[in-house]
This record gives C-alpha cells, structure tokens and sequence, in this order.
C-alpha cells in the first residue's frame, strides 16, 4: 500500500509541477509589455493564471515541507546519531550563508543596472551572496559526487 500512495504522491507532484509550469509560461508569454499586460489584464487571463500558479506554489512548498518533516520525525526516531549529523549539517549551511554574505562587496551589479532597477548596494550585496552561495554548494555537490565514485572504484 506504501509504495502505491508514494506513487500516487508523486504522480500528482508531477502533475502539479507540469500545471504550474505551464501556467509560468502562459504568465510570462503574457507579460511582455505594459500595452500587452493591460490587455491580458481585461480578459482576466492574467488574474487567474497568476493566483492559481501562487495556490500551486504555495501546496508545492507546504508539501515538501510536511514530507520533510514527516522523514526527518522518522529518522531522528529510528537513527541514533541522526540529531547529531543533521544539526552539524545546518550549521555547516549557516557557516557558508554567513561567509558568503561577508564574501560579498556589493558592487556585484553596474552602476546602470542598478539605477534602472533601483537596487541598493544591500540588494547587491544579497545578489552576490547568493550566487557565492550557489557557486559553493555546486562545487560542493560535484566534489561530493566525484569523492563517491572514486570510492566505490577503490573498494572494488
């Protein structure tokens, strides 16, 4: 019975993914002007796609976050040392947001787009964070990756 509800749960994830992902697209291709966007508006496609694309975002996130909940409830009362590792797991992610928030000059967007975007030099800061944030944890993943299979060629 286990294995059919998980299928079934990621057969409508999937479904919703699929729903919302066209739904972007339809709200993308909409709004590609103010003249254009003031059209989509009247015909209430714009309203409707925008809303039902929030729901399915906001049903994604609550069940993702209830699942991860749920296995992380499960492992902390099956697996001993699970706690330990998962806490040391948040820190090590705390440790590189703060170095790549002090990482980070500010200056990561030129003057223009910042002018014409009116960003701040803390938005430019958060900008370059992040993307640090994101170069890290990539490069972690590969070296993760290539560590695994090196080992398990080794142990062979």
């Amino acid at each position: 019975m286990k294995e059919r509800t998980d299928k079934i749960i990621t057969l409508l994830g999937l479904g919703i993914a699929v729903v919302c992902t066209i739904l972007a697209i339809l709200f993308a291709m909409q709004n590609g002007g103010v003249k254009e966007l003031e059209a989509v508006k009247s015909n209430g496609l714009f309203d409707a796609t925008y809303w039902i694309l929030i729901a399915f975002v906001a049903i994604s996130i609550v069940a993702i976050l209830f699942f991860l909940v749920k296995k992380l409830a499960s492992k902390f009362a099956t697996e001993k040392g699970y706690l330990g590792k998962f806490l040391m797991l948040c820190g090590v992610v705390v440790v590189v947001l703060v170095a790549s928030y002090l990482l980070s000059n500010g200056n990561d967007i030129n003057e223009a787009m910042m002018e014409k975007f009116n960003v701040s030099t803390g938005t430019s800061k958060l900008i370059g964070a992040a993307c640090i944030v994101v170069y890290i944890m990539v490069i972690g993943a590969a070296l993760s990756i290539l560590v695994t299979e090196c080992a398990k060629l080794f142990k062979k």
